[in-house]
């Protein structure tokens, strides 16, 4: 008689019908993580894991018991950092902007990782990708990232360098059609323990879950909003709200728009235009309203005293003072 695997009890709990299933508990979602890492998985039960999950949506003690197990294998070093910064939606209607608010934060004194995961949305352009075009190479491993961090204030760790197993199942999604909840899990890694976090996320019902699960784990400051394209970048053209979780208190903001109208799809993401932003401040009002907003609502995470039109003002300073030779052009 043949026994049943030991990971079936965690699609079962999922997968029971609308009156059976459940969501797992913090230490059921750990557990079951930490086997998925471990290689203990078939794939087709690692299919039907995150597909139950996609459609039942991750509760927020789901996500706390993904993110610990997956920082159990991390086995990431001490290395002092102020703001941690997940890259993981991608770019395809507009220039990535926020990468300019974090490099200018960066030349402000502000120690920044930011990690994330490349290439698996067609017609997408990455933080990877685009930072090492503009002179910024990719961390190879964490002695890497603190060296860089050491030099500038700033370092980009991919996601395959630290966790390979995340980024495959991240790599899973043009089989799957979907996105799986590792997107949204990946997003609250904080590998390196940063005291602040920037997360954004795309569907704004998905904020209360990323609100909910940095504070049940221990997250002693973040912010999370709807970025451009799913990116931590303030949207000139929209209402902002803001979701902040300040040692264990939560609480709710909203930033006005910063421009009418509606920014069309561009033709063409062209990186040069990212360069003459930094180096000569030629850019468009929609890109330098995207870099500002975006640092305004760093600054208030960092300084929550300040009001919004105090860090829409320090965030002009900081964007005037950044250091124009960071990025050459090539």
């Amino acid at each position: 008689m043949s026994l049943e695997h030991p990971f079936a009890q965690y699609v079962r709990i999922l997968g029971k019908g609308k009156t059976g299933s459940r969501s797992l508990t913090e230490s059921e979602a750990r557990h079951a993580m930490g086997m998925i890492l471990r290689g203990e998985v078939e794939d087709v039960q690692l299919g039907a894991f995150l597909m139950l999950l996609r459609v039942k949506e991750e509760s927020f003690e789901e996500l706390a018991g993904f993110v610990k197990a997956v920082r159990d294998t991390i086995s990431a070093p001490v290395i002092s950092v102020d703001l941690d910064w997940a890259s993981y939606a991608g770019k395809r209607r507009q220039l990535p902007w926020y990468l300019l608010s974090a490099l200018a934060l960066a030349d402000s004194g502000l120690r920044i990782v930011m990690h994330g995961a490349s290439g698996h949305t067609a017609d997408r352009i990455y933080s990877e990708h685009v930072l090492a075009a503009l002179g910024e190479v990719p961390a190879s491993s964490w002695p890497d990232v603190e060296e860089k961090l050491n030099r500038s204030n700033f370092a980009y760790m991919p996601l395959a360098n630290f966790s390979p197993m995340l980024q495959r199942m991240i790599d899973l999604r043009n089989q799957f059609g979907l996105r799986s909840p590792v997107h949204t899990l990946s997003r609250l890694l904080n590998p390196l323990s940063a005291p602040f976090s920037m997360q954004s996320i795309f569907h704004p019902a998905y904020a209360e879950n990323h609100q909910q699960a940095a504070a049940l784990l221990g997250q002693a400051h973040a912010v999370v909003f709807k970025g451009e394209a799913g990116e931590a970048e303030r949207k000139p053209e929209a209402v902002c709200k803001v979701k902040m979780v300040h040692n264990g208190v939560l609480s709710e903001s909203e930033w006005p728009k910063l421009l009418d109208g509606r920014q069309e799809k561009l033709d063409s993401l062209n990186i040069t235009e990212l360069v003459s932003a930094w180096q000569n401040d030629i850019v468009s009002e929609y890109g330098y309203l995207a870099i500002i907003g975006t640092i305004a609502i760093t600054l208030q995470l960092r300084a929550p005293e300040l009001d919004q039109q105090q860090c829409m003002q320090q965030a002009e300073v900081i964007w005037q003072n950044r250091d124009r030779m960071r990025i050459k052009s090539r």
